[in-house]
Order: structure tokens, then C-alpha cells, then sequence
């Protein structure tokens, strides 16, 4: 089994469609589920579709930019591997244990880049454009600046360079990662103790929604974005019950241009307006 599984995702990256499937997979059953049993009521400046369609259009970008990354990244994997270079190298790790390691490594990135851009006031400009959607959905998972999408990639090729991933291990967490983005920002209702129990291993619907309540220091917490391990172990994790949840930002950013690509691709470049309140 765990043969044909390696097999699998060892060229992933080289199907493109395939992924695209998995992606596109993802956020048309959350689409519908979140139809089905939506968390909030939430209010759109025009209608779902046209919030989809800027969402989209960042998540384009996000594609674009990761598609040329994935050049490096193949590379960067293949030179661990010709060099014994990285923890499962230097361990000699059997596959279970490299996977495990490889998941881990990229997911502590994933937390990791996420902490950086909410901690320094220059990345945050670009991390912002995700916060700055004030109704968080499924299609919010991959709203994200071309700056911010960069810098991803970097911490992301990082933590490939300390645990040598290769690449079955690679493709096994982009494609978590890509199912995991799409269920956290669903708005969903799962059963209280349903999303309680998966917070305890996994990023619930709940618990992310945390992240994007638009008031600090919410907005400062539940980093992760598989595994709940590094906001608990590392101090960053947080609740707020979801009647209590408002999307947004509290400053920076205006709640009427949530929907403005123009603006939203400017905003990292331009002064910070500490004024703006989202009320």
C-alpha cells in the first residue's frame, strides 16, 4: 500500500491537471456544503459570485507564482536527496517516519511564514489583503497577495532544505494543505464538540475563524494551517465563540474595499492608514 501511495504523489507535480482537480475538488464541495449549513449569514457587497470572482483572481495569481516556485522546489528536493542533505537524511529515516517528518517540517512553516507576517509591519502589509476580506468563505483560502504568496515559497523551500522532504513527502502535504485552506475558511457549522475534538490535531473551521475575527489579539492567534500542534505547544492558540465573530480588519484597511482588486494589489505599497476602523 504504502508503495502505490509513495508511487502516487512522487510525480503529482508533474500532472497539473490532476492537482487542479484536487483544488477545484476541495472548493466546490465546501462551496456547496457551506450552502447546505452555513456558520454566519454573511453579507455581500454584491452577491456570492462576484466575492468568488476577486477571490479567484488573487488565487490565480497564487497558482501562477507557485507554479514557477515548483521549479526550485523539485530541484531544492532532488539536491537533498543527491546530497544526503536534511533530517530524514541524517536520521536515515524509513518512508513512514520521512513522511511524517516532511508533513511536519512544511506544516511548521506554514505556521511559522504566518507568525513572521503578522509580527513584522512590512510583511504584514501584504499579509493583510487576506485579513482584509469581511466575508471569510471558501474561496478566502487562497486570497492572498502576490507578495504574500512569495514569501510562502520561501519559508516553504526553508523548511524543505532542514528536513530534506522529498518529493512524495512534498506533494503529500501541498495537497493536505490545499484540502485543509479550502475547510478551514468554508463557513461551515459543524457540532460544537465535532469542531472542538479535530481542534485538538487538526486547524477546525472554528478555530480559524478565530484568526480572521477582525480585533486583536484574535487576529494574532491559531497560526496553523493543517496541524494544531505548533499554536498549542508554542503559546499562539486562542478561542472565541463564533456568535461573537466579526470579519475584517480594525485598522489599515476600509471594509468597502474588501472587493477592490486595484486597491487591494496598491495597499502593501502604500503608507498604512492606522485610522480606518471597520465599524
Amino acid at each position: 500500500m504504502w508503495n502505490d501511495i509513495i508511487g502516487y504523489f512522487q510525480d503529482l507535480e508533474q500532472r497539473p491537471v490532476e492537482r487542479l482537480a484536487i483544488l477545484v475538488g476541495g472548493l466546490l464541495f465546501f462551496w456547496i456544503l457551506e450552502g447546505a449549513i452555513p456558520l454566519l449569514p454573511l453579507r455581500y457587497k454584491k452577491n456570492k459570485l462576484r466575492h468568488a470572482g476577486v477571490n479567484f483572481f488573487f488565487t490565480v495569481l497564487h497558482l501562477i507564482l507557485h507554479t514557477g516556485l515548483a521549479f526550485i522546489i523539485i530541484r531544492l528536493s532532488d539536491w537533498c536527496l543527491q546530497q544526503q542533505f536534511g533530517l530524514v537524511y541524517w536520521f536515515h529515516t524509513g518512508v513512514l517516519l520521512t513522511v511524517i517528518i516532511g508533513v511536519l517540517s512544511l506544516d511548521f512553516s506554514s505556521w511559522l511564514v504566518h507568525l513572521v507576517m503578522h509580527k513584522n509591519k512590512y510583511l504584514w502589509r501584504f499579509h493583510l489583503i487576506h485579513h482584509s476580506d469581511t466575508n471569510v468563505d471558501v474561496t478566502t483560502g487562497l486570497r492572498h497577495h502576490p507578495g504574500d504568496s512569495l514569501l510562502r515559497g520561501i519559508f516553504f523551500m526553508l523548511l524543505i532544505l532542514v528536513s530534506g522532504a522529498p518529493m512524495y513527502a512534498v506533494m503529500i502535504y501541498q495537497t493536505l494543505v490545499v484540502l485543509a485552506t479550502a475547510f478551514t475558511h468554508a463557513n461551515i457549522n459543524l457540532p460544537k464538540p465535532v469542531d472542538k475534538a479535530l481542534s485538538y490535531i487538526l486547524i477546525s473551521p472554528n478555530m480559524h475563524k478565530v484568526h480572521h475575527h477582525w480585533k486583536r489579539p484574535y487576529t494574532d492567534s491559531n497560526y496553523g494551517a493543517v496541524f494544531s500542534i505548533w499554536d498549542r505547544l508554542l503559546g499562539t492558540f486562542s478561542f472565541l465563540d463564533t456568535k461573537e465573530l466579526k470579519y475584517g480588519l480594525d485598522r489599515y484597511y476600509p471594509a468597502e474595499k474588501d472587493e477592490d482588486i486595484l486597491t487591494l494589489l496598491k495597499k502593501p505599497f502604500m503608507q498604512p492608514d492606522d485610522t480606518i476602523n471597520n465599524t
